[in-house]
């Protein structure tokens, strides 16, 4: 039996858990019932300061480690994560509002990722030609240095874990800063799962404070040499206006469009297509937005999709049965809440809807609207529990319904030829379709990322590795040879 983790009320800087330096305390509270989780003073751009100058000494030794060291500390996280998912869920639960189902789904990929990240720890290197003659060319695999990480609050473990894992395993060091709404499930729990398989201390920092406020400083510092950042368009732009000459790896916002073609098997599509939209509340980048469906199938479709979005359970997300928990806080709650009335103002047809509720009045029963690709809820992000549904004329203006966005992160096409469901996919503006299949899915070693406005750079596999390493190019002239003067 394990003890639970205490003092998640600190953070790990530069080798200590501490407090932070700010006069502010950060309340982290339960979404669904408003209960206080953890109190404790946040950190500012001083901390900032403080971890990523440490970090770059201590990355030092443990890039020097063996790939064997590295992999053994993976290898005992993988099995800490299982000893204690219980424990993990729990956290999920209370801090993210995530169903238990949906927190088995992340600590399921978040074992898988740190799995993954064991396969990272050899670095490549390899000869290349040349034209010079006795000339020997060596390219080596090296870490980038220090990588910033900065994390949202939606999958919280998974979403921060994605790019941590993969940085640590070449021999980067990384300072983490997860979102201030889940700063406990971001990367405190993640700091103390690695620090228990070994982690040297200092090569992880976790960086608890408002975006407001240490934002700039994760990103402007001149210390790492990576920046990856998943959350909105706006804030990653700004990321790109203020990191200077760093990489970037960004996976930002989405409006994923779920087609639906005239030959399709509706019963699939519209047990698909609900779980698309309402998973996790649908605060999920790869989250369905817009449902496009052919006017030849339209009626039907809705119709079923409808009565199965009204018979989804909402309520309390540590009770089993529950499907839709709570909108993580209130500022999201009236931002969809907004979208929604927009919307319907802006002639949208609500078919399903009901307030909010739950103690602190943030369960948003699944709404469904129909309308056209310039309302709100179509138009925008919604992030939220709303599906609206589209008609297309036929598959060509379904193809163009779905591109009509400046996102470009997850879609799905269903259709029953699965030949042309590719040749569809071939011409979505996407970094991800999935034919007859949901815009929510993720693997681990598959190359995920958008296009457009939703991001730039790929997560996953070896190709999360081109941000994270670098290439160091060396010759040996073996035998002298003549020069221009």
């Amino acid at each position: 039996m394990f003890t639970p983790y205490d003092g998640l009320d600190l953070m790990p800087i530069a080798g200590t858990w501490r407090s932070g330096s700010s006069g502010s305390d950060l309340r982290n509270t339960n979404p669904y019932s408003g209960e206080l989780l953890t109190e404790g003073r946040r950190a500012d751009a001083t901390d900032v300061d403080t971890a990523y100058l440490y970090a770059e000494k201590a990355q030092t030794g443990w890039a020097a480690a063996s790939a064997a060291e590295r992999a053994a500390v993976f290898l005992r996280a993988a099995q800490i994560l299982e000893q204690r998912q219980e424990e993990l869920i729990g956290w999920l639960i209370r801090e993210a509002g995530t169903t238990r189902i949906r927190a088995l789904v992340e600590i399921g990929i978040v074992t898988a990722t740190t799995l993954a990240a064991v396969t990272h720890t050899t670095l490549t290197e390899r000869s290349v030609e040349t034209d010079v003659p006795g000339k020997e060319n060596r390219i080596y695999t090296r870490p980038a240095g220090v990588v910033g990480v900065i994390s949202p609050w939606n999958f919280p473990m998974y979403l921060s874990h994605r790019s941590v894992a993969p940085a640590l395993a070449v021999g980067n060091a990384v300072v983490l800063k997860p979102a201030e709404d889940t700063p406990v499930t971001g990367g405190l729990l993640l700091a103390k799962v690695l620090e228990e398989a070994g982690l040297p201390d200092g090569v992880l920092s976790v960086i608890v404070g408002l975006g407001s406020e240490v934002g700039d400083a994760m990103v402007e510092h001149p210390v790492p040499r990576v920046i990856t950042f998943t959350g909105s368009t706006r804030v990653g732009q700004r990321i790109t206006q203020r990191a200077g000459v760093k990489r970037l790896a960004l996976e930002l916002g989405g409006n994923g469009p779920f087609v639906v073609l005239d030959d399709a098997d509706l019963e699939r599509a519209v047990e698909a297509a609900v779980f698309s939209n309402y998973w996790h509340q649908g605060q999920i980048c790869m989250a369905t937005n817009r449902v496009i469906v052919d006017r030849h199938v339209h009626d039907e479709f809705v119709e079923r999709f409808v009565e199965a979005a009204a018979a989804l359970v909402t309520g309390d997300p540590a009770i089993e049965a529950t499907q839709i928990g709570p909108v993580i806080n209130d500022k999201q709650l009236r931002a969809i809440r907004d979208k929604v009335d927009r919307s319907v103002a802006a002639g949208a047809t609500l078919l399903l809807s009901a307030p909010p509720a739950g103690p602190t009045g943030r369960v948003m029963p699944p709404h469904v609207l129909l309308g056209t690709n310039e309302v709100a809820t179509a138009a925008e992000e919604v992030f939220g529990p709303v599906a609206t549904i589209i008609a297309a004329d036929d598959e060509l203006d379904a193809l163009r319904i779905a591109n009509d966005t400046s996102y470009g992160l997850s879609s799905a096409v269903f259709t029953g030829d699965i030949e042309r469901g590719i040749r569809f996919a071939h011409g979505v503006e996407a970094g991800m379709t999935h034919v007859n299949d949901t815009t929510v899915h993720d693997d681990v070693h598959a190359a995920f990322g958008g296009e457009k406005q939703s991001g730039i750079g790929r997560f996953g596999g070896d190709w999360v590795l081109e941000d994270l390493t670098s290439q160091h190019w060396v010759s040996v002239q073996h035998v002298r040879r003549p020069l221009p003067y």
